[in-house]
């Protein structure tokens, strides 16, 4: 009956339209009350779900992509994009899908690559003869880029989300080869509908452009090394690469390249203080409702309830995937990812799949939830940009999903693909 309560009182206010954050802690509030437990202890699973050190790292991640985001590094990146790879067929949509994987491996958020690179793309793509949907659905879908592609404060979100035991620095291995596979993927997607619909290239500038606009570039990359790189050597822990990062960014685009105006940095302040906040609130209400998910064993019995379909672990890693993918269509990344880990990893583990597998599995499925209406937050905020309607996105869609699932499937179910860089660099 417990859990009869908790799910329904968490459902309804969802539909209601309460923030998930609250929608969590209310309902586990309710079950809490219920089972006659203490009020308190609803506040005290919260207190202990954000009392992790790793979560420091989240609002320097954040920090450090929004002062790229506002300090004029989204420009360099596209220059790059369109010397490497404009002169090919459907050129600018190639720039889009390139520059989505370099602003992801920076900013490690997929709105702000949309907000970025979307409101520089999509009007020139336009004025070259692009047809509004396409350009804003290579840009919505590549966006997701940022989510796979290191570093993400998502898959802190799901190291902590996880118990803990997983290695951040695995992790952040892990999404390189899914995160490229993923743009290759959509690159050849729009390369196809680029023939079709006989989609212009652009003139290649010549090798010494390309050297011009990579050395343009190349310090905003650094950014990615230091927490990265920093992470990955041991030199830091996931925090100070964070702050180190953050930092540079904030010296990069403040007086090197001197974009970054007073305006723009109460902007990225300000993003960052809003995002922190929301994730820091969706962890905290998170840990009362995961720990009433354990209390009541909702992943031994999904387990034995999906066993009951099928013994075969193909058969139940697509369930879950299925699974993940509507959700992922109701509701937002990291709270899905704070509640479903939880529950979805302990089958994968008894499947054999190694937690860090999973984890990418999780971020590419969810990942394509945010493309996906009704809360596809990227896909609003594409169409938004773009000044479409989501009705006339979801026409012409469907290839660039095809790409991401094609990309989804080969996570899921070769190993290697996630696993192999890891264990390469030990």
């Amino acid at each position: 009956m417990g859990l009869l309560i908790l799910m329904l009182v968490f459902g309804l206010l969802v539909v209601v339209g309460m923030p998930v954050a609250f929608a969590m802690g209310i309902a586990a509030a309710s079950a809490f009350w219920f089972e006659g437990f203490p009020m308190l202890i609803t506040f005290q699973r919260a207190t202990a779900g954000v009392s992790v050190f790793s979560l420091l790292a989240i609002p320097f991640f954040v920090f450090a992509g929004e002062i790229m985001l506002h300090g004029g590094i989204a420009k360099r990146l596209v220059k790059l994009a369109a010397a490497l790879v404009g002169h090919l067929k459907g050129g600018l949509a190639m720039v889009n899908i390139f520059s989505s994987m370099l602003f992801g491996g920076i900013s490690g958020s997929a709105v702000a690559d949309i907000s970025a690179l979307g409101s520089l793309l999509i009007p020139v793509m336009k004025e070259r003869g692009y047809r509004p949907d396409f350009a804003v659905n290579v840009t919505v879908t590549s966006s997701i880029a940022g989510i796979v592609i290191p570093p993400s404060h998502n898959m802190i979100i799901f190291a902590v989300a996880a118990g803990g035991g997983i290695s951040i620095s695995k992790l952040f291995l892990a999404g390189v080869i899914p995160g490229i596979l993923m743009c290759v993927s959509l690159a050849i997607a729009a390369y196809i509908l680029s023939i079709k619909h006989n989609y212009p290239a652009e003139p290649f500038p010549g090798w010494r452009e390309v050297g011009r606009t990579a050395m343009d570039a190349i310090p905003g990359f650094i950014t990615a090394v230091i927490i990265v790189g920093g992470t990955l050597s041991g030199v830091f822990t996931v925090t100070e690469s964070g702050a180190f990062g953050a930092l540079y960014a904030l010296l990069l685009t403040k007086f090197y390249y001197r974009s970054l105006t007073w305006n723009a940095f109460v902007l990225a302040v300000t993003g960052a203080v809003r995002t922190t906040a929301m994730v820091m609130i969706l962890i905290a209400f998170a840990s009362s409702f995961a720990y009433l998910l354990a209390l009541y064993q909702v992943p031994t019995k999904l387990s034995d309830l999906l066993v009951s379909i099928s013994d075969n672990p193909i058969v139940i890693l697509m369930m879950i995937n299925v699974i993940l993918l509507l959700l992922g269509m109701i509701m937002d990344m990291a709270a899905l990812i704070l509640i479903c880990t939880p529950i979805f990893l302990p089958i994968a583990k008894g499947l054999g799949m190694d937690p860090t597998q999973f984890g990418i599995m999780m971020l590419v499925n969810l990942g394509l939830g945010l493309c996906t209406p009704p809360v596809g937050t990227c896909l609003f905020v594409g169409c938004a940009v773009g000044r479409i309607k989501i009705e006339q996105a979801l026409k012409s869609i469907w290839p660039f999903y095809l790409a991401i699932l094609v990309a989804l499937i080969l996570v899921t179910y070769v190993p290697a693909v996630s696993l192999w860089l890891p264990s390469l660099l030990g």
